[in-house]
């Protein structure tokens, strides 16, 4: 976990200062915002690794800033922290497409734990990716876009277009959370909004492909009351 770039944005100093001390060994580049200005200003000034965002912020706050991220070309990790009373907040934050949270009061060995996990998870995907442009790899699933074909273990999986489109989406945003507003708007285009129900229908019969148990999904997993992610650890256990 070298050459890591990080950026806390988090108005409370001692939770900064706190932060700044443990992630040191992390990442050879740690910076600090005290204010969503601040903080704004520096997630959306260059490619970070991993920003550590305080939701409860001076000026735009952290769903503002996770938003405007969230809108670059760049994908940047997120772990969002929240206070405990702040239920509707972390369920917008990950709507809005943050990768975890944690709330305060938290242990720092929890963080640094979620931290690790996160940059695990990206390196996985990196190191599963590296196919020419019409290819897509995650694990053992393999997606030739070109062909429009996918195979998971070297064995032809057979998909509708829309389940092709629906999983070349998933395994294009790995880790990302999705309402399923999101995904019919990307997948099946602004025309079926209102018709969630179709998200929910072809998930299971995507599942029933690419899943080695269906009843109990690891790569496209539910997030309750939110929408679902395409979870990279879960789609490596599925190689033989």
């Amino acid at each position: 976990m070298t050459n890591k770039k990080i950026l806390i944005v988090e108005d409370e100093k001692d939770i900064a200062d706190l932060l700044m001390l443990h992630l040191r060994d992390l990442g050879d580049e740690v910076m600090s915002a005290a204010d969503g200005h601040e903080g704004m200003r520096l997630a959306c000034a260059r490619r970070w690794d991993l920003i550590i965002l305080d939701l409860r912020l001076p000026g735009p706050d952290g769903l503002e800033i996770c938003r405007e991220v969230r809108r670059r070309e760049t994908y940047t990790p997120i772990l969002m922290l929240t206070s405990k009373s702040s239920e509707l907040d972390r369920v917008l934050g990950l709507e809005l497409g943050a990768d975890d949270y944690l709330t305060k009061p938290f242990s720092v060995l929890e963080l640094i734990a979620r931290v690790k996990a996160i940059f695990r998870q990206v390196a996985a995907i990196e190191n599963d990716t590296r196919f020419p442009a019409d290819r897509v790899r995650a694990g053992p699933i393999k997606i030739n876009t070109a062909a429009r074909a996918v195979t998971i273990n070297d064995n032809q999986v057979d998909l509708t277009a829309r389940e092709f489109d629906l999983l070349l989406h998933f395994a294009t945003h790995p880790g990302r959370v999705f309402r399923r507003s999101e995904l019919l708007d990307h997948v099946w285009g602004h025309g079926h909004v209102g018709y969630e129900h179709t998200v929910n229908s072809h998930i299971n019969r995507l599942r029933a492909k690419i899943e080695a148990d269906p009843a109990d999904p690891t790569c496209i997993v539910t997030v309750w009351g939110v929408g679902y992610k395409f979870d990279a650890e879960g789609v490596r256990a599925l190689a033989c």
